[in-house]
């Protein structure tokens, strides 16, 4: 079986947002696979997908935190700056994080850990609504 599905999620401040059951619920599909894989993509070069801590939400706020660190707004060497100081940063961030995840399905469910959840990353202050391609494949 293969499903593949583009959803748009509603626009967010930048940070760390749990998308998890945005994803589950565009996939009703998920319930008739014993074994298989799901491959999220989103499809902006300013947002992100990483999965991480679901249950304590200063994980999000450190993550946000500690990425404004890594990669700070308005630094002298930046020369694509057309749209404003948060732009390059958040492609840059984007990049280290990446564009897609994988993530086991098992008897009808994502096989996330206990604590874990998928997480919009939101690199732009204001980045807009972000479309996700949710590919589905299993048995």
């Amino acid at each position: 079986m293969w499903v593949q599905k583009t959803i748009q999620l509603k626009a967010r401040v930048r940070g760390f947002h749990l998308i998890t059951r945005d994803i589950e619920h565009a996939l009703p599909e998920l319930a008739d696979v014993s074994v298989g894989l799901l491959h999220v993509f989103i499809q902006h070069t300013s947002a992100s997908l990483t999965i991480n801590e679901n249950a304590d939400p200063t994980v999000r706020v450190d993550f946000e935190e500690v990425f404004s660190r890594l990669v700070p707004e308005n630094q002298p060497y930046y020369k694509h700056n057309d749209e404003g100081p948060d732009d390059l940063p958040a492609h840059i961030k984007s990049s280290l994080l990446g564009p897609s995840l994988t993530i086991p399905v098992t008897d009808g469910r994502l096989a996330l850990g206990t604590w874990q959840g998928i997480y919009l990353c939101e690199h732009r202050d204001y980045g807009g609504s972000r479309r996700l391609v949710l590919t589905l494949q299993g048995e």
